[in-house]
């Protein structure tokens, strides 16, 4: 997908997500998906992405697939120059950090998220790079 066809996608995902709540149709309908809101690295602006993440307990786990390609998507880099973020999950909104998760547990967490998801496993299947694996913690009260 070019970068116009894709910030039209995702634009339409995040109406789709507020105005419903938190649920998405189409390819992601029943899929667990949330908002993440970045601090833009060279921008210093608020980027908004949707996204499917991995629920593990308490813990959300995010992958910087990108669809496959060979470079990492924007909020991957912003979240590298800022860990701080804004996730919206249904209708609760909440402050997070974020910590890239390496060995034996990325290799666990991607498998997972391959397994229930085949797309993931694809995405690894069509670059060279390792797909980054981060987990976002609540921050605050």
């Amino acid at each position: 997908m070019d970068k116009q066809r894709t910030l039209e996608f995702n634009a339409r995902n995040i109406a789709e997500f507020r105005e419903s709540g938190g649920k998405l149709g189409g390819r992601f309908a029943g899929a667990p998906v949330l908002l993440l809101t970045t601090t833009g690295a060279r921008s210093g602006q608020a980027r908004v992405s949707p996204m499917m993440y991995l629920p593990e307990g308490d813990r959300i786990i995010v992958f910087a697939s990108n669809e496959g390609k060979d470079s990492h998507p924007s909020w991957y880099h912003n979240l590298r120059a800022n860990p701080a973020a804004i996730v919206e999950l249904g209708t609760d909104s909440f402050a997070v950090t974020a910590t890239e998760i390496t060995g034996a547990e990325h290799d666990r967490l991607y498998g997972i998220q391959a397994e229930r998801y085949p797309g993931f496993a694809a995405y690894r299947q069509r670059t060279e790079r390792v797909i980054p694996v981060i987990e976002l913690t609540r921050t605050g009260a």
